[in-house]
């Protein structure tokens, strides 16, 4: 279902955005990017929900982590930080879901809020287009034997909008999509 929501996202920028060279995206086009980069974000925060609450069946977390996993651009790694040190850890997507889903805790409750874009897209040699989305994460791990860890956690989530093609009917039809790429932990506080 959710698959079909994104092609039908992405069919409606086929008539927003046109295949020729464009330096600047307009602002009706730039809606249209703007609610599917946004969709696809708050799809991937409730993905991570699901896949860290420890009442989560394993293979529904396994069938989330796939579902995730699509959202991105290949290689995309995703930033892990924790107020008991100041490295930044970085983990390839799929990785970053699976120590996720094994923390030490008896109960994980993440919350993304405040999500917004930062910069504008800005149009790379090969067309494809680039921007970054800032979201707040809420983490707090709890274990029955008392271990309580929260934190709160700036990230930076770069989204690229690349031109693809599907088939319909036997037709070649181009289209708009919008992937997610690096998450970057750019501030961590309590």
């Amino acid at each position: 279902m959710k698959n079909i929501k994104y092609i039908l996202l992405s069919l409606t920028l086929l008539f927003v955005l046109d295949s020729s060279a464009q330096n600047n995206v307009d602002p009706g086009r730039k809606q249209a990017i703007d609610s599917l980069a946004l969709e696809k974000v708050k799809d991937l925060s409730k993905y991570i929900s699901i896949i860290g609450n420890k009442d989560t069946q394993f293979s529904e977390a396994q069938r989330v982590m796939d579902r995730a996993e699509e959202l991105f651009a290949p290689d995309s790694e995703m930033g892990v930080s924790s107020l008991s040190q100041e490295e930044i850890n970085y983990y390839k997507v799929r990785v970053y879901f699976e120590r996720l889903m094994a923390l030490n805790y008896d109960k994980v409750t993440i919350k993304w809020y405040d999500i917004h874009y930062v910069s504008d897209l800005e149009q790379q040699p090969d067309g494809t287009y680039v921007g970054v989305i800032t979201i707040y994460q809420r983490f707090e791990g709890t274990s029955d034997d008392g271990l309580n860890y929260k934190d709160t956690t700036k990230k930076d989530i770069t989204i690229y909008v690349k031109k693809k093609e599907t088939q319909i009917a036997g037709r070649i039809i181009e289209f708009w999509d919008v992937l997610l790429g690096d998450i970057r932990v750019t501030e961590t506080s309590a």
